[in-house]
């Protein structure tokens, strides 16, 4: 017993195989896939990370700027700047490295 058309079936299922393992072939690995889905927020993670970071810095330079700055000096920073710029001990001090 044999059908008709079953040539014709055979190539229907294995188009639909074929296109149903592209599609989720995409869907896992393609530019908007799960897998690049999970790069992105492992990426997101880290820069948002580094982000802060840089904000507490930036944070403490406006602070240490305000400190030296003409409205509010703060003279034992001014003092301990130009010592560790120009690199210079005063005789009664001990240097520990």
């Amino acid at each position: 017993m044999t059908r008709k058309g079953s040539p014709f079936i055979f190539v229907f299922f294995f188009f639909a195989f074929v296109l149903g393992f592209y599609f989720t072939f995409a869907a896992l690995q393609g530019n908007y896939g799960m897998f690049r889905r999970v790069q992105i927020d492992a990426e997101i993670a880290s820069l948002t990370a580094e982000r802060d970071a840089l904000k507490a810095e930036v944070g403490r330079m406006a602070n240490l700027t305000r400190r030296l700055s003409d409205d509010f000096l703060d003279l034992d920073l001014l003092d301990e700047r130009a010592r560790e710029v120009l690199g210079t001990v005063r005789p009664d001090e001990i240097v520990i490295r």
